[in-house]
């Protein structure tokens, strides 16, 4: 299974990737396995402030529906419309194509809270 050491992680498997004050937003490829197929993703509204871990998206497979959960506070600034339309870049590319969202962190530094590979991989049992 992939762990990227270029990102964070969050207990409820979303990872973010920081590109200065935006964090680029999506599940893992651990989650999405556990998801199985993904049928439809129900995107953020840009402009939305949220809180860490509050819910801003859901992803539906055949198996279940999923909250996605903020990874740290700020705003919403774009969604991947690109789900809309082929959901399942979620299963096939967890990393690149399949991300979710993006938003501006109130404060970057808080990403340094959440989990390095090493310890998402221990979080997981891997």
């Amino acid at each position: 299974m992939n762990i990227p050491d270029s990102l964070r992680y969050t207990e409820s498997h979303e990872w973010i990737r920081l590109d200065g004050a935006t964090a680029i937003v999506g599940v893992t490829d651990h989650a999405q396995s556990e998801l199985s197929d993904v049928v439809f993703v129900e995107l953020p509204k840009p402009g939305k402030t949220a809180a860490a871990r509050d819910a801003v998206a859901v992803v539906e497979s055949v198996k279940a529906a999923s909250d996605i959960y903020a990874p740290l506070a700020g705003e919403i600034t774009e969604a991947n419309a690109a789900l809309s339309a082929n959901p399942a870049l979620i299963n096939t590319d967890p990393y690149g194509e399949g991300w979710i969202f993006k938003m501006k962190i109130a404060d970057p530094a808080q990403a340094a809270a959440l989990k390095d590979a090493k310890a998402y991989a221990a979080h997981i049992g891997k």
